[in-house]
C-alpha cells in the first residue's frame, strides 16, 4: 500500500537540512530503485522553486510499504529526524486517485 509522509522543518533549517541532504536522498533512491518511489520533494518556504536563504518548510513523500508499521519505522529513521531538520512527521495511509 501507499503511504504519505509529510515532514515538518523546525525554523531555520536549512544549513542542517543541507548538511544531511546526501543521506536523505541516498534512502529516497533506494526506495525508487526498488520501484517503491511515486514522489518526494521539499516544501519551499516561500512561493519559490529556488527559496534560497528562506529555506524550506517541510517535505512529502509518497512510497510503498508492507504496512503503516513499516512506513513509520522508515520515516523514524529519516536523517532528517535524526539530525533535527524535522520537528515531526505524520505517516498516513495513502490512495493514490490521479494520474
Amino acid at each position: 500500500m501507499l503511504y504519505s509522509i509529510i515532514g515538518t522543518d523546525v525554523e531555520n533549517s536549512l544549513q542542517t537540512r543541507l548538511a544531511a541532504r546526501p543521506e536523505h536522498v541516498n534512502r529516497l533512491i533506494a526506495l525508487k530503485d526498488q520501484g517503491r518511489l511515486v514522489l518526494a520533494g521539499p516544501n519551499p518556504s516561500i512561493d519559490s522553486e529556488d527559496p534560497g536563504e528562506a529555506g524550506f518548510s517541510g517535505s512529502i513523500i509518497i512510497a510503498e510499504f508492507e504496512s503503516l508499521g513499516a512506513a513509520q519505522t522508515w520515516a523514524d529513521q529519516d536523517p532528517y529526524i535524526l539530525s533535527g531538520v524535522y520537528q515531526f512527521v505524520v505517516v498516513k495511509p495513502f490512495n493514490q486517485a490521479l494520474p
